[in-house]
């Protein structure tokens, strides 16, 4: 099975398009995303709207926000978020608001297949924990984490792409020519993000998981249009469109 793992769309509906006709060309059985479907970006009903089509989802800490509170993000994205709710809540038909709403309200926070763990933030925290690559370093977080994976854990968050491995290495897509065989006991890996990466690469990141094996892509998308929807919107911080173009 060829399974597509997308993750941090934020409301960049161009950015999702893209990147689901890039999954259809590649011939994936599934796909799975984690989270943080809204936040951030100009779209978030239309987005949302198409990640109930995908076969799994599970809760963003930006989805949490838009349903209940935000907690301990900067004053943009609260903003944002504040401005997302509204477009959630203030759909011109009551019944799609009202369904876009119970889509969120029921989201998991992680689903275990196997020894397949998908999450948001981290096994430990699936909701809000960041787990950086400089974490590597941090040899106490690393192991405490590693000693809670019963086998891959993939996710999302820190939208920078990468495989943590117990050796305390971390290897970023180019590093291992975005494909990769995973190792045989554990393995921690951030699919990255399709709509606003920060690696240092403007273009959307998702991954293709095939049995132990892994393949990064970047795609292209119209970035021009996401980001004068965002200027054209008050409540959203320009930085937010400007931060697309340097992929941070």
């Amino acid at each position: 099975m060829r399974t597509a793992i997308v993750s941090d769309i934020h409301g960049n509906l161009e950015a999702l398009q893209s990147v689901l006709q890039d999954i259809k060309s590649q011939g994936c059985d599934r796909v799975v995303c984690l989270g943080d479907v809204v936040g951030y970006g100009p779209n978030p009903c239309e987005c949302l709207d198409i990640v109930t089509t995908l076969d799994a989802c599970v809760l963003g800490n930006h989805d949490y926000g838009a349903l209940i509170d935000p907690e301990g993000f900067s004053s943009a994205a609260e903003q944002a978020i504040f401005w997302t709710r509204k477009q959630l809540e203030s759909a011109n038909d009551p019944n799609a608001a009202l369904r876009r709403l119970e889509y969120l309200a029921k989201l998991p926070r992680m689903i275990t297949e196997g020894n397949i763990l998908f999450v948001h933030g981290s096994v430990r925290n699936p909701l809000n924990e960041y787990v950086f690559p400089e974490d590597v370093f941090n040899r106490r977080k690393m192991e405490k984490l590693f000693s809670m994976v019963q086998g891959y854990t993939f996710q999302g968050h820190t939208h920078a792409p990468g495989v943590f491995s117990t050796n305390m290495q971390f290897a970023r897509p180019d590093e291992i020519n975005y494909k990769m065989e995973l190792p045989d006991d554990k393995a921690m890996i951030n699919v990255g993000s399709v709509g606003q990466p920060r690696d240092g690469d403007w273009r959307s990141c998702y991954l293709i998981l095939e049995g132990n094996r892994i393949e990064y892509r970047r795609v292209e998308y119209d970035i021009d249009t996401t980001v004068n929807k965002i200027f054209a919107i008050a409540e959203l911080d320009n930085f937010l469109g400007e931060r697309l173009r340097e992929g941070r």
